[in-house]
């Protein structure tokens, strides 16, 4: 069975045991020193009367403000946080699995040097951005538009890399090779271009941080196989779980937040193979299946 938890991570991983997870990805806060906070916001067809915003060709339309989530993202001392979790997270995971180590570009250098230390710098494959176009722009800098993954793996000499089962991506110059080439695509590089999760998206769960499955879908289908154990121990919204129920997958999702669990429960709602750990989940169950 899947398993999700309510939990401090560092708990659940200390109980975890050794070499039993194929494929980590993790996304922890990113220590921006402050309190994040998203609403979510519904969007409905209108008669002009009632409208709050103009869309496209004209179209009225009218804006409802719901649930607001949050969560702090400070921490006095980041990197004494992850470590004791990172090197459990080496500790977990299998002689030929592999981490993805999700981050933004305040604290990426620092978290490279914690992380060298843990797996080696022989163990470090790749640093990959994934660029995104979206949100205001700031004209006092270069406008910051992504986030840093770096990737590791338990053993450089083997470990699990499927390039063939990855989704291809268009040719950037596709007149510089032949047609057969520009039709199947490209191999993606270490710089993945992909929008953020939309506002108005069917995967929008309302989750300040919520990465779109694009993403881990691309992670999962590379460094793991079917029948894979795939661990997140800041799963947020879920999104690493969606993943790897697409992709026949097991997973296991750590997160101390309520407002976490809230979304996940919602978001999985009737799972029966989904086994519901911890403080908040012994309280309020997920809901069972609308269907």
């Amino acid at each position: 069975m899947h398993q999700i938890h309510h939990a401090d991570n560092l708990e659940v991983l200390e109980a975890t045991p050794s070499g039993s997870a194929n494929l980590i990805y993790i996304d922890p806060p990113f220590n921006t020193g402050r309190f994040r906070r998203r609403s979510e916001l519904r969007v409905v067809r209108t008669h002009a009367a009632g409208a709050d915003r103009i869309g496209f060709g004209g179209r009225p339309y009218r804006t409802t403000r719901g649930e607001t989530r949050s969560y702090p993202d400070a921490f006095d001392d980041f990197l004494g946080f992850l470590e004791p979790r990172l090197r459990e997270a080496h500790r977990v995971l299998a002689s030929d699995g592999s981490l993805y180590f999700h981050i933004d570009y305040r604290e990426v250098h620092y978290c490279k040097i914690l992380l060298d230390e843990i797996f080696g710098r022989r163990c470090f494959l790749n640093e990959i951005v994934w660029a995104y176009d979206y949100g205001g722009r700031t004209k006092k800098k270069w406008p910051p538009k992504h986030d840093n993954i770096l990737f590791y793996v338990k053993d450089p000499d083997r470990y699990w890399f499927d390039a063939e089962a990855v989704d291809r991506i268009p040719y950037m110059a596709p007149g510089l090779v032949t047609a057969e080439k520009a039709a199947l695509g490209k191999l993606p590089t270490d710089t993945w271009w992909h929008t953020i999760v939309p506002t108005s998206g069917v995967e929008k769960t309302g989750y300040p941080t919520q990465k779109p499955i694009g993403i881990l879908r691309r992670i999962v289908t590379a460094s793991s196989r079917p029948g894979d154990l795939v661990l997140d121990f800041f799963a947020g919204s879920g999104t690493t779980g969606a993943a790897c129920l697409e992709l026949g997958r097991r997973f296991v999702l750590v997160d101390d937040n309520p407002e976490a669990i809230r979304v996940m429960q919602r978001r999985f709602a009737g799972r029966e193979d989904i086994r519901w750990c911890g403080r908040m989940v012994e309280d309020h169950p997920p809901a069972p299946n609308p269907s």
